[in-house]
């Protein structure tokens, strides 16, 4: 919906670029269909949904040529972040974000005095035993907070360091509100039992922690855009 929205927005914008079709997207299209062959006899669920950007890719040259294709670079692009990351790097990363959401947690909960006890990545309560699972480890907030800053910053702000800076400072952010989440679990199962690292307290707080990422990523635009006008500012002086 975002990429479509870019592209009916820019739409003068690549209507007024040259029109001239290449041959070379045909093998580019052919490409994409060998990447979704491949893909799929090999059971590699990323290389086949990425078969079809480069399918798209491959269409626009055939019929349009490069100056349209790179006009629509964005919105093609941004249609990557709509595929789950591959699951040879979600492995990777989602035990040490585990490990680092419960470390944080877990000094933080000793910070306001709640007696707790870290085994790798559960949470020993005097009451409960809290386990940070794969579903807690925070990379899927991770990844839509990074196509929520991508695309926020591509829409309401022209300096490209600034749309560079958002994606990246939501890094700290996720990783920072996923340990307050599991924090604030740990918080309210020591002092109303084991009822509320469950069900439907469980997955409330999953939500209010999100919108004070959000929240978040406006503030850190906020504070950019002052940063910006006090360089301009001095420049000018």
């Amino acid at each position: 919906i975002i990429a479509g929205y870019v592209l009916w927005r820019q739409r003068a914008r690549w209507f007024k670029s040259e029109f001239k079709p290449s041959n070379f997207g045909f093998l580019v299209m052919v490409g994409g269909v060998v990447l979704l062959l491949g893909g799929s006899l090999g059971a590699e669920l990323f290389t086949s949904r990425f078969s079809l950007l480069v399918l798209l890719a491959g269409m626009v040259l055939y019929l349009a040529g490069w100056k349209r294709l790179i006009s629509v670079s964005f919105p093609l692009g941004f249609l990557i972040l709509m595929i789950p990351i591959p699951a040879i790097i979600y492995n990777q990363i989602t035990f040490p974000l585990q490990l680092l959401a419960s470390r944080v947690a877990t000094s933080w909960l000793e910070l306001i005095q709640v007696p707790v006890l870290r085994e790798g990545n559960v949470l020993i309560l005097p009451n409960y035993s809290l386990e940070v699972v794969e579903a807690c480890s925070g990379v899927r907030s991770l990844m839509t907070l990074i196509t929520l800053a991508v695309a926020y910053g591509y829409l309401v702000e022209s300096r490209r360091w600034v749309r560079y800076a958002l994606p990246v400072l939501m890094v700290p952010i996720a990783i920072v509100s996923n340990a307050f989440r599991i924090m604030g679990t740990g918080v309210l199962t020591y002092h109303f039992g084991p009822v509320a690292a469950e069900g439907f307290f469980h997955e409330f707080s999953g939500w209010i922690i999100f919108l004070v990422a959000l929240v978040l990523m406006f503030l850190c635009h906020s504070i950019l855009r002052r940063i910006g006008k006090g360089q301009q500012q001095i420049a000018h002086a």
